[in-house]
């Protein structure tokens, strides 16, 4: 289906001369100055989401065979999108450095909108349509972003805490992999989703500017508790601080781009604004699978707790079954990490064993080796037939 969401492909697509233009999903317009001309036409099979219009038009839409849903403006988020949230419309423009606060954000309302409204089980159908509603067009904007790009996505414990050498390692990686024309996601939010971002955000500029921008965030307040570095009240005005410090320009912008994929039922915890986009989620499992789902060149696992551990085994499924059409790389980063404080790696063996994915699982702590996996996977021969 024909997708509209600009005044050049509107004007082009009302400019038919069929009385019935083909079937179309206009999505997030205004149409009010188009009004004279969509009354004058048939709409049959066409889909207009999320947009402004007189209801006597809306009406005649619908009349002729079309589906009207207009922009709700009853809610904190908007219900249907036809592009990935940008930093800037989720933190505030601008937000201030010195003395913003993630409270004031309207991100944060969209979460405490989500919180009274019931959480994850809302108690209104419409309230839970619309949601589903917005979810969809994400997931819709989501696919046409990494349309023919070389996915890589990493997971990894929201706890690390910038100080972690860990934590320098994924955005080096990061940086190395988006430099060398990946493109980065991950779950979006703090910790090593963040070093993700960081990473991938400074492909635009040297590895030594990347190591005094971990130098100058990692300096947490006096008392601070310990795995929860998302709670300092400085935490993002930290990371905005980087960002003033070294902007992005518009040609730079593309070459850094990495998509953060977090969700409000985690909402206490910030995304992270080093993420280009932010495909954020109501429904944490359409999110989380779909993640995986996209990330068709591999996932790189840092150290994390009982969410990577799910994460790895949820993948290692989606190998198993070739659910994805296409068995990718599983690189556990941390050897000790993996086979000690959380021994998943010996299981991860055993599962995998005797399958053709048992090739792609690595346990490292070298950073040369995991690039050096990513760009040696070629897709063609990890794509069995069902």
């Amino acid at each position: 289906m024909l997708e509209i969401n600009n005044e050049s492909q509107l004007t082009k697509w009302l400019g038919s001369t069929s009385y019935q233009p083909e079937a179309a999903a206009v999505q997030g317009m205004d149409l009010r100055p188009h009004a004279q001309r969509l009354g004058e036409l048939n709409f049959a099979g066409s889909l207009f989401l999320g947009c402004e219009l007189d209801d006597a038009t809306a009406g005649h839409i619908t009349g002729t065979g079309g589906l009207f849903i207009r922009k709700q403006e009853d809610f904190a988020f908007e219900v249907h999108r036809a592009r990935l949230y940008r930093p800037a419309e989720l933190f505030g423009d601008p937000f201030d450095p010195e003395t913003g606060r993630y409270e004031d954000t309207p991100d944060y309302r969209i979460y405490k909108e989500y919180k009274a409204q019931g959480g994850r089980s809302p108690a209104s159908i419409r309230t839970s349509l619309m949601r589903r509603l917005h979810d969809h067009s994400i997931t819709d904007a989501l696919e046409e972003a990494i349309k023919g790009r070389k996915v890589v996505a990493v997971m990894g414990g929201h706890g690390m805490e910038r100080q972690d050498p860990f934590f320098a390692t994924v955005a080096r990686i990061a940086r190395t992999l988006t430099r060398k024309g990946f493109l980065l996601v991950s779950g979006g939010g703090p910790g090593a989703m963040e070093a993700t971002h960081l990473g991938a955000y400074f492909a635009a500029f040297s590895e030594q500017d990347l190591n005094d921008a971990i130098a100058q965030i990692k300096v947490r307040p006096a008392g601070a508790e310990p795995g929860k570095e998302y709670k300092d009240p400085d935490w993002l005005n930290r990371a905005w601080k980087i960002i003033e410090h070294y902007p992005l320009t518009d040609d730079s912008r593309s070459q850094a781009m990495s998509i953060g994929i977090p969700t409000w039922l985690y909402g206490h915890e910030p995304p992270t604004p080093f993420a280009t986009h932010i495909a954020k989620y109501f429904a944490n499992s359409v999110r989380e699978d779909g993640l995986l789902m996209i990330a068709n060149h591999g996932v790189i696992f840092a150290p994390g707790s009982a969410g990577t551990t799910q994460e790895i085994f949820q993948d290692a499924a989606q190998n198993h079954y070739n659910t994805a059409g296409t068995i990718s790389p599983m690189i556990l980063l941390g050897e000790k990490h993996w086979t000690k404080t959380r021994p998943v790696w010996p299981l991860l063996q055993q599962v995998a064993d005797g399958h053709l994915y048992g090739e792609l699982i690595a346990l490292t702590d070298s950073e040369d080796e995991i690039v050096r996996r990513l760009l040696s996977y070629d897709p063609a021969l990890y794509s069995p037939k069902t």
